[in-house]
C-alpha cells in the first residue's frame, strides 16, 4: 500500500509540474512579458547553502493594436516583481512617453492599460520605464528598468496616388505595349507588418486600348493602329490596391488623360476632281484669280501641304502659291491675257505634303492631283499702241511743220473702234509739236535748237471715239539731230602779258576753243591768224593739233612807253559741214619783268609817276584828303544836333485838362490840381512855385546855393532839382499823397450808397439830404432829386 501510495503521489507531482508549466506559457503569450523574481538555492560541496541574486525583470516588448474603439482600456500587459508576496506593500511606477495620459498602471497588481486610441501612423512605439517601490517608504526596491511598447498595425489607410489627375501623351499608331506613363500611389500602413501596404494596380476605365502593370503602375497601350483622326483623347482609370489586392483591401484610384498625337498618317485629299475659274482679260499680273485646297486630317507640320503646277497649256500666264495660314493653294496671273487670243485654259495642280514620315511611306504617296479650268473674260480694253514707246529724230532748226514720226494705236476689242491721238501738254509745255488727231503724224510748230534742248521727251494719249474713258498713253522721245550752226569761240576770256625783255620765239600763252554743236561738228578746232596780219613783226600763232594753241613772241625787246597793249586777232574754224568759223581778239599787256621773267608791274604810268611824286607823297596826299572828309562830316552832325531844341514847344497846351483821381479835390470840374506848364516854364527852377491845390502858411523862400537854370532847361535836371527840394525841405507838403477808399470810415451819416443791400425800394428813399453835402455831390443830387420834381411835373 505505501508503494502505491508512493507512485500516487508521484503521479499527482508530475501533474501538477505540468500544469503549472502550460500555465506559465500561456500567460508569458498573453503578457508578453512578466518581471518575476525567483530565489535561487544552490547547496555547496559541504551542504552549505549558497544565495545567488539575479534581475528581477523578465520580459519581452508589449504591442498593442492600433485604432482600438471597445469600451474598456486595453491592456497592454502587467509588471510583477517576484519580491512581491502580494501584500500589497510593493508600489509599481510607471514613467516616460505617454505615461499617465496614455498609459495608465495599476500601482498594486502592476497592470497596465492604455486609455487612448493608438494610431501607428502618428506614432509606432512607446519608450517607459517601470519601477517596483515600497508603498510606505517610497524607496526603490528593484532599480529602473525600461521597455518598449510598439503600435500593432491594422489595415486602416487606403492607398493614395501622387496626382489626383495625370496627363500623358502618345503617337498614334504606336506598337502594342508603348509606355504611356507611370502613375504611382503609396500607403500610409507598415510596409514590414503584413499586407496592408502591398499595393497592386489595376485598370478600371480604359480598356481595352490602354493597360497597367499590376505592380509598377507603368500603362502601355493595348491595341494598335490607334488613330489620331478617329479618337484623340481617351479618359482612364486606375486602381491601386492594399492587402496584395485581396479581398478586403483598401483601394484608391486616380484618372489618367491620354492625347494621341499626330503622326504624317495621312496624305492630303482633293475634295473634287475639277475647279472652275474665270478671270477678266484686264487683270494686271499678280492678280489673284481663285483658291483650291486640298484636305490632310493630320495637324501642325504633318498637315502642312505645298501646291505647284505641273501641267497644262496655262503654265506660262499661271502661277500657285501657298498660303500657310489657310493651307489652300492660290492661282495667279502670271501674265497679261488677251481675251481675242486665246479664251480658256487648262492647269494641273499638285498637292504634296511638305514633311513626310519615312514609318508611314507604305501608305501611299503622300500626294493628290486636281484639273483647274480657267475661262478668259472678254473686258473693255483700252487702246494699244503697236510699240512700249517711240524714238523719232529731227534736225536742229527744221522749218515749222517738218513731221517728226507717227506713232499707232489700236482698238484690242472686236469692236475695233476708231482711235484718236493727242498729245499730253503738261509734257510739251513749250507746244513744240502738235499730232494729227487721226492718223498720229507728229510735227514741229517751232524751230527747234539742240543746243538749247537735246531731247524733248512727250507722251501721247490714244482715246477710242466712242468710249472716251478709254485710253492709253505712250512716251515718245524726240532726238534733236544737231547741225553745225555755231562757231567755236574762245574757252574763256584771255588776257596775256608778255614781258618787255621777252625773247624771240617765247611761249607765253596756250589757248583753246569751245563749240556748242555736236562732237561731230566740232573738234577738231583749227587755229590761224587772219591773212592780213599773219606777217605781224610782233606775235605769232601755233596750231597744236589738240584743240589747243601756243601765242608767241616774234620779236625781242616790247616797251610800254611806246605801246603797253596789243590786239590779236585768232580765227578759230570747226570740222563740221558745213565748217564754220569766228574770229576772236586776244588782249597782250606788255608788262615789267626781273631777270628771272617775274612778272613786276604792268602800268605805264608808273614810269611818269616816279619821276613827280613818290610813293610816300601820294599817301600823305589820300590821309589828308580823308581828314578833311571826317572835319566836314562832323561839322554838318554837329549843325543839325544845335538845330533841334531840347524841349518840344507847341503852339497849343498839351495839357488839355489833366484831372488827378488820388485826392479828395473838386472832382472832375477840377482843372487846378496839376498844371503841367509848371515843367514848361524855364523860370520856375529859380524860385518856389506854390502848389494850386492847398494854401500855404508861409511862402518858402528859395535855398541859397541853387544855380539858376538857363532858358534851355533840361527836364530830366529840372525834375531832379524839384526831387532833391522837397528831400531837403521838411516843411514842404508832400505832391503826392495816397487816399484810401475802400474804407468809408464809422458812423456816416449818409450811410451806404449801394443799392445792394437795401431792403426798401426806391420809392421809399428820400434823396433830398443830397442837396446839403456841398457842389462835391451835386450831380448826384440832381440825379436822384430830380425824380420828386419829375413827379410833381406829371
Amino acid at each position: 500500500p505505501k508503494m502505491k501510495e508512493d507512485n500516487c503521489l508521484h503521479a499527482a507531482l508530475i501533474c501538477l509540474g505540468m500544469l503549472y508549466y502550460s500555465h506559465a506559457i500561456t500567460t508569458e503569450k498573453l503578457n508578453h512579458a512578466r518581471p518575476s523574481l525567483h530565489g535561487h538555492h544552490e547547496k555547496g560541496k559541504e551542504g552549505q547553502v549558497l544565495h545567488r541574486s539575479k534581475r528581477g525583470w523578465v520580459w519581452n516588448q508589449f504591442f498593442v493594436i492600433e485604432e482600438y474603439t471597445g469600451p474598456d482600456p486595453v491592456l497592454v500587459g502587467r509588471l510583477h516583481s517576484d519580491i512581491d508576496s502580494g501584500d500589497g506593500n510593493i508600489k509599481y511606477i510607471l514613467s516616460g512617453e505617454g505615461a499617465g495620459i496614455i498609459f495608465v498602471i495599476d500601482d498594486k497588481s502592476g497592470n497596465i492599460h492604455a486609455t487612448k486610441t493608438l494610431d501607428r501612423e502618428e506614432r509606432a512605439q512607446y519608450t517607459l520605464t517601470a519601477q517596483a517601490v515600497d508603498r510606505n517608504t517610497n524607496r526603490p526596491l528593484e532599480p529602473p528598468s525600461e521597455f518598449i511598447v510598439k503600435v500593432q498595425d491594422i489595415n486602416d489607410n487606403p492607398p493614395e496616388f501622387l496626382h489626383e489627375n495625370y496627363h500623358a501623351n502618345v503617337p498614334e499608331r504606336s506598337n502594342v505595349g508603348t509606355s504611356v506613363i507611370q502613375v504611382t500611389a503609396s500607403d500610409a500602413d507598415d510596409p514590414t507588418y503584413g499586407n496592408s501596404a502591398k499595393l497592386v494596380y489595376s485598370i478600371l476605365e480604359g480598356q481595352p486600348y490602354f493597360s497597367v502593370e499590376a505592380q509598377t503602375g507603368i500603362i502601355r497601350t493595348a491595341l494598335p493602329n490607334m488613330d489620331r483622326e478617329a479618337k484623340e483623347e481617351y479618359h482612364v482609370v486606375i486602381q491601386a490596391k492594399d492587402m496584395g489586392g485581396h479581398m478586403g483591401g483598401l483601394s484608391g484610384t486616380t484618372k489618367v488623360t491620354i492625347t494621341l498625337t499626330d503622326v504624317n498618317d495621312n496624305p492630303p485629299k482633293f475634295p473634287q476632281s475639277v475647279y472652275q475659274m474665270s478671270v477678266s482679260e484686264a487683270a494686271v499680273p499678280g492678280e489673284e484669280v481663285g483658291r483650291v485646297k486640298a484636305k490632310d486630317p493630320d495637324i501642325g507640320e504633318n498637315g502642312l501641304v505645298a501646291y505647284s503646277i505641273i501641267d497644262g497649256d496655262g503654265m506660262d500666264m499661271f502661277e500657285i502659291t501657298t498660303d500657310y495660314e489657310t493651307q489652300e493653294g492660290v492661282v495667279k496671273l502670271k501674265k497679261v491675257l488677251d481675251f481675242e487670243t486665246k479664251k480658256s485654259y487648262s492647269l494641273k495642280v499638285e498637292a504634296a505634303n511638305v514633311h513626310i514620315d519615312p514609318k508611314f511611306i507604305s501608305n501611299g504617296p503622300f500626294k493628290d492631283t486636281v484639273t483647274v479650268k480657267i475661262s478668259v473674260e472678254d473686258a473693255d480694253e483700252p487702246p494699244v499702241f503697236l510699240k512700249p514707246s517711240y524714238i523719232f529724230e529731227v534736225q536742229e532748226n527744221a522749218a515749222s511743220g517738218t513731221v517728226v514720226g507717227k506713232v499707232h494705236a489700236k482698238d484690242p476689242d472686236a469692236a475695233n473702234s476708231a482711235i484718236r491721238y493727242s498729245i499730253d501738254r503738261h509734257t510739251d509745255l513749250e507746244r513744240y509739236f502738235i499730232i494729227n488727231a487721226e492718223d498720229g503724224n507728229i510735227k514741229t510748230i517751232k524751230t527747234l535748237d539742240r543746243e538749247e534742248i537735246a531731247w524733248h521727251n512727250i507722251s501721247v494719249f490714244a482715246v477710242e471715239v466712242h468710249k472716251q474713258h478709254q485710253e492709253a498713253k505712250v512716251p515718245v522721245a524726240i532726238k534733236v539731230v544737231d547741225v553745225n550752226d555755231n562757231a567755236p569761240k574762245f574757252a574763256a576770256a584771255y588776257e596775256a602779258f608778255v614781258c618787255e625783255n621777252a625773247r624771240s620765239n617765247q611761249q607765253f600763252i596756250t589757248i583753246s576753243a569751245d563749240d556748242k554743236d555736236d562732237s561731230a561738228n566740232g573738234p577738231r578746232f583749227i587755229f590761224s591768224l587772219p591773212p592780213e596780219i599773219i606777217h605781224n613783226p610782233n606775235f605769232t600763232l601755233r596750231d597744236n593739233r589738240d584743240n589747243t594753241a601756243s601765242v608767241l613772241v616774234r620779236r625781242e625787246g616790247f616797251s610800254r612807253q611806246k605801246q603797253d597793249l596789243y590786239l590779236l586777232p585768232i580765227v578759230i574754224s570747226d570740222g563740221g559741214l558745213p565748217p564754220m568759223s569766228s574770229t576772236n581778239t586776244l588782249t597782250i599787256r606788255v608788262c615789267g619783268c626781273d631777270s628771272n621773267g617775274s612778272l613786276l608791274s604792268c602800268n605805264a604810268e608808273a614810269y611818269i609817276l616816279n619821276a613827280g611824286l613818290s610813293t610816300g607823297a601820294l599817301i600823305a596826299i589820300l590821309a589828308c584828303i580823308v581828314i578833311l572828309l571826317v572835319i566836314v562830316v562832323l561839322f554838318v552832325t554837329l549843325k543839325r544836333q544845335k538845330k533841334e531844341p531840347l524841349i518840344v514847344f507847341e503852339e497849343e497846351d498839351v495839357r488839355e485838362n489833366i484831372i488827378t483821381y488820388d485826392d479828395e479835390g473838386g472832382g472832375e470840374e477840377d482843372t487846378e490840381a496839376f498844371d503841367i506848364a509848371t515843367l514848361q516854364n524855364p523860370d520856375g527852377v529859380n524860385g518856389f512855385i506854390p502848389r494850386k491845390d492847398i494854401k500855404p502858411e508861409y511862402q518858402y523862400m528859395p535855398r541859397p546855393g541853387l544855380r539858376p537854370a538857363p532858358n534851355s532847361v533840361d527836364v530830366d535836371d529840372f525834375i531832379n532839382t524839384r526831387i532833391q527840394e522837397a528831400d531837403n525841405d521838411p516843411t514842404a507838403p508832400p505832391y503826392d499823397s495816397i487816399q484810401i477808399y475802400g474804407y468809408e470810415g464809422r458812423g456816416s451819416v449818409a450811410g451806404s450808397l449801394s443799392s445792394l443791400e437795401s431792403a426798401t425800394t426806391d420809392s421809399d428813399l428820400d434823396y433830398d439830404y443830397l442837396q446839403n453835402w456841398g457842389p462835391r455831390f451835386k450831380k448826384l443830387a440832381d440825379l436822384y432829386g430830380s425824380k420828386d420834381t419829375f413827379d410833381d411835373d406829371s
